[in-house]
């Protein structure tokens, strides 16, 4: 059976978001809670709130939690918001804040 969670808006540029979840992608969730929390990556903290939020789903349809494994983990890009700074002459430059949108599924389906 499969539980799934989702984040949108999340505040984080994509690319770091991905790389942190190529990292975890293939453990149980458990272990990759443990690991999320002793990383020191700014991305840990929105993806181990996801995971969280997956395993309360699965416990709440009375689903053991530590036979959970991460079936699929999709990191998407968000909208973005254009920023402009300040630089010399009365001129300015275009950054973007970029958002991203998570979507983590558990499943408790061994893979072959």
């Amino acid at each position: 059976m499969e539980f799934q969670a989702t984040s949108k808006y999340v505040r984080m540029s994509t690319r770091k978001v991905r790389l942190l979840a190529d990292s975890i992608r293939t453990m149980r969730a458990v272990r990759a809670l443990t690991y999320l929390d002793a990383m020191g990556k700014s991305a840990a903290r929105p993806m181990a709130n996801v995971i969280r939020s997956a395993l309360a789903n699965a416990k709440e349809k009375q689903a053991k939690t530590e036979a959970l494994t991460i079936g699929t983990i999709e990191v998407m890009g968000g909208p973005v918001m254009k920023r402009w700074h300040a630089v010399s002459r009365g001129n300015a430059h275009a950054y973007k804040r970029r958002m991203t949108h998570m979507r983590v599924v558990l499943t408790d389906e061994k893979k072959s």
